[in-house]
């Protein structure tokens, strides 16, 4: 089932399935290896952002991008 990444429980390791937005964003999502078919682990969430684990990396990420991100 398919869900945007703010529905997802902190500590979950999920999978991207695709991500919406305006070009520019689309295009820095993929800077950060957040793309379809990565690996990405739900560290933290806020009621604002959330933190979210890519490999090694960590990156904070607000909501409402987060919303367009299906896993």
């Amino acid at each position: 089932m398919m869900q945007p990444l703010t529905k997802v429980m902190q500590g979950t390791t999920c999978t991207v399935k695709w991500a919406l937005g305006l070009p520019d964003i689309i295009e820095k999502l993929r800077e950060l290896k957040i793309e379809q078919g990565s690996k990405l682990r739900v560290v933290c969430k806020n009621h604002d952002y959330m933190i979210i684990g890519v490999g090694k990396k960590r990156y904070a990420v607000g909501n409402e991008i987060a919303e367009r991100i299906q896993v």
